[in-house]
């Protein structure tokens, strides 16, 4: 595995390779980091798509920037490679959401918090756009932290709030049927999360268009 010119980074090994990205975990300044590298997308134009990867990357970062300038629990930004478009992340120790949630070790009570996790994303002003059981991690602790902000946007519309909660609704359903109404958990926490409110769209006004949007997949599908 190349080190991508990052100095003092030392590759170990994948954690992820999607459509968007590689993810490659390691060691910088003997901290635990994964570098996260977006990958060019072979269908579009090259300067097209160097573009539009510059455009998602310097995003990412600003969202990045944001999170951790309000204590927000989610990776920290330690490098950045523009030229080849890569970033050097902390690493958050622990288990995806996903796993626990296959365990036997689930309390009950973690879809609860993640709904207010994802209550105070909203405040902060950011929507996630990718909101999946596997880009929570639970640490040893059984604290949350949210991943992957690739999709994210800043100052997001009522609608990308109401989509992070069915993207999210989709993923349980899908992934985690027999956990006995999920998404309502899920929509507890956010209703009864005490955040205070920064000017953005209430926490009912969100519920109700994920009501509103699940019910036109419903229709439709």
């Amino acid at each position: 595995m190349a080190s991508v010119g990052i100095p003092m980074w030392k590759p170990e090994f994948f954690l992820h390779e999607g459509a968007e990205a590689t993810v490659t975990s390691g060691s910088w300044l003997g901290k635990k980091a994964v570098l996260k590298s977006r990958r060019a997308r072979g269908y579009r134009h090259p300067d097209l798509d160097r573009r539009l990867t510059r455009q998602r990357l310097a995003a990412e970062v600003r969202i990045l920037s944001r999170l951790s300038s309000t204590g927000f629990p989610s990776p920290k930004l330690l490098f950045l490679d523009q030229r080849k478009s890569s970033m050097l992340l902390s690493r958050i120790e622990g288990r995806t959401l996903h796993d626990l949630l296959k365990s036997d070790d689930a309390s009950g009570d973690e879809l609860l918090s993640l709904g207010g996790l994802i209550r105070r994303l909203h405040e902060i002003g950011i929507s996630h756009g990718d909101l999946t059981t596997n880009n929570v991690m639970v640490t040893t602790s059984g604290a949350l932290h949210l991943i992957d902000f690739g999709l994210s946007r800043i100052s997001p519309e009522l609608e990308h709030m109401g989509l992070d909660l069915q993207v999210l609704r989709e993923c349980l359903g899908a992934s985690h049927s027999t956990i006995p109404d999920a998404i309502d958990k899920v929509c507890e926490g956010y209703l009864d999360a005490e955040v205070p409110n920064n000017g953005s769209e209430t926490a009912e006004n969100v519920v109700g268009r994920f009501r509103k949007i699940a019910g036109r997949v419903r229709y439709h599908g």
